[in-house]
This record gives structure tokens, sequence and C-alpha cells, in this order.
């Protein structure tokens, strides 16, 4: 069966959308299935990445979004959606992409639509009145319910505006984690020499430097503990349209902005290594940096706006969004002598095998054997 899907906002440097897409795609293969993802880029192309076949369509940049690009052009989409012929449509945007599902219709192929942000969530981010953004949100979450066969939420969180509308074709599936590249044994002391002392608490935050991911709230964490005399430091992996602002912001604090990190073992490492990662983003509908530090062993101070309290359930905890309560959230933390246990513990119950099950029945396709992973 073939599986074609549809996603924007998909960079080489893309952080937990990009691997959501890639471990499925894994795992319909395993499951006797054939992926073939498009993604908008700079020029078009069709290659096998892995085992995967992703094809790139031109699409424009989106303005203040640091690169990120959209699948704009309909008419070159819909051409090649006429010749791949797919038995299943998965998309995984709401902007751009919603005639698609239309397309699905018209041809004869269910379709599914993957929420993988809260957008009443979002407006509110970017300044949008609670009332009017609820009511905005309403409204096209409704047509995309319309237009889809099914919706697909990772977290009960994110499904709420669903079911708000009483949305009645909805599925939650959460997404997974790969438990064996991100393990308790990736701890390195040497990386963790790197940035921090023996006496030191090393915090990592990990994730796109763009305003909607709050990673201000990291910098205010760490003064919050400098102040009251708690010997911390700082490393911030990942890059965005904030970065130079969060730079300046660190003047004089003992942050370190790694950049983008390619290698997955370099990260894997940073966060095993670390005593507890940061999650600030208050409009995260899964937050996988947090579920990848949690299968590393090490607890997380999460956005208590955001899904991932429903995520990191005892192995975090939730705190209002400022630098005071996050740094109040990491001392509690810190406190608790199992916490690394029951971080893994927590992680290991989001086996990406699960996840690819889930879409799979979501799409009403034969499971066959699912990866392990």
């Amino acid at each position: 069966m073939r599986i074609v899907r549809l996603a924007n906002f998909v960079t080489p440097r893309s952080g937990g959308l990009r691997t959501a897409l890639r471990c499925l795609g894994t795992g319909y293969r395993a499951a006797g299935h054939e992926p073939v993802l498009v993604i908008p880029g700079e020029r078009e192309s069709d290659e096998l990445v892995g085992a995967d076949r992703v094809i790139t369509l031109p699409g424009p940049t989106v303005p203040g979004m640091g690169g990120y690009r959209v699948l704009a052009g309909r008419r070159r989409l819909r051409r090649l959606l006429d010749e791949l012929a797919p038995d299943r449509l998965e998309v995984s945007d709401r902007s751009t992409l919603r005639w698609t599902g239309s397309w699905a219709r018209a041809h004869g192929v269910p379709s599914l639509m993957v929420s993988h942000e809260s957008l009443s969530g979002l407006l509110g981010v970017w300044g949008t009145p609670p009332s009017v953004g609820e009511r905005i949100a309403d409204r096209l979450n409704g047509r995309s319910a319309a237009t889809y066969d099914r919706i697909v939420c990772t977290t009960d969180w994110a499904a709420a505006e669903f079911r708000r509308i009483g949305t009645p074709n909805l599925t939650q599936v959460p997404l997974g984690v790969d438990l064996e590249a991100f393990h308790p044994e990736r701890h390195d002391p040497e990386v963790r020499a790197e940035y921090a002392t023996a006496d030191e608490v090393l915090l990592v935050h990990c994730s796109r430097l763009s305003p909607e991911k709050r990673p201000d709230l990291a910098v205010d964490a760490l003064v919050a503990l400098r102040e009251a005399g708690v010997p911390a430091t700082l490393v911030v992996v990942g890059d965005g349209p904030r970065r130079a602002a969060l730079e300046y912001r660190a003047t004089g604090l003992p942050v370190h902005f790694t950049g983008f990190l390619p290698d997955r073992d370099r990260v894997a490492a940073l966060l095993a290594s670390a005593d507890v990662v940061v999650a600030p983003g208050p409009v995260e509908t899964f937050g996988l940096a947090g579920l990848e530090a949690l299968a590393c062993g090490t607890p997380v101070v999460v956005n208590a706006a955001s899904a991932l309290p429903e995520v990191v359930g005892e192995a975090g905890l939730g705190a209002d969004g400022t630098g005071a309560a996050f740094a109040e959230a990491i001392v509690t933390l810190l406190s608790r002598p199992e916490r690394r246990a029951t971080a893994r513990a927590r992680a290991e119950r989001f086996g990406w095998a699960a996840s690819v099950e889930g879409f799979l029945q979501a799409h009403d396709a034969p499971v066959g054997v699912p990866a392990t992973a």
C-alpha cells in the first residue's frame, strides 16, 4: 500500500516533526507499505533518504520563521499526486495543504490529517486574544475535520480543541522515541566536563530557537537559579531566528550555544549527561526532545501550559511561564533521588512500534510487522 505523506515546515535542521516523519516512514516500510514523503525545499528533487523516497518541491519561505518553507504550488502538487496515485494520503499541516483532503475525496483516496500543534495555542502566542483565537481555531478546525476522513492528534491536549467542536472522526495516537539511540548509557563524563564542573548543575535546552518555543525562559531560569545560589550552567542546542537575541540576553552568563547538532549521538550524550532538561515552549503538542531526554534518564521541566505535562508525567514537572517558576521546578526535581530511573521508565511507555501501529490503524491499513525501535 502506497502511503503518500505531505508535510510543511520541514527543513534539514528541523527537529521533532522531521524525526516523527522519519520514524513513522521507517515503520510503514517495515510493515510492508511504501511510504513517500513530499516536503517543500529550495529546489525540486526526488531521492532516496535511507530507505525512504523523499520528493522535494520548490516552496516559498515563510517570513519571520527562520527559513521554514511551505508547499504552495497547487498545480504542481496536484500533478504529483495524480502521478503517485496513493492508496492513502497523510497530511502534516493545515495551512496551505487543506485542499488536498478534497483532492483525496474526489479520487477515492482515504485521507488523514495529523494535527502537530494547537491552533488556538499558536494564535495566542502570536498575540490573538483568547476568545478571538478560539473562534478562529474552531472555524478552521471544523473545515479540516470536514475535509479529511480522519484527524489524528498525539495528545489529549492537542485533541481538546477538536473535541470542543464535537469532531466525530478524531483519533489519538501518541508519538514515540528511539529507546536505543537515547539511553542512560549515553552519559559521557567528558561531554559533561566541557560545559560544567563537578559541583555545577548542568541544564540543557534542545529546540528550535523561535518565538513559540520560548527559549528565553531557559535563560531566565538560569538567572533565577544563580541568584538563589545554585551553581548552574546552561547548554542551548539548536538554531533559529531568536538566536542572536538570546545570545545578547545571555551576555555574562554561563550559557553555551552549540547551534544545530547533526550528530544524534552527540545530542544523546548531552541529554544523558545533563542534570535537568528544560522544555519551556507553551504550545508544544508532544515534545520529542523532552521524551528523548527522559529516555536518556534525565528529568524534564516543561511549560505547564503545553501538552508536555501529559507526556512527561511523574518523570518531570510543569512550571508556569516564568524563569522563577522553572528554577523552582528544577530544584524540586534535583531533590528526587529516583529521578533518573523514573525518567527512563516513563520513556519506555512510548516506543515507536506502538505509534506506527496506531497510525496504520488510523489509516485502516494492514499493520503487518511494525518497527521495533
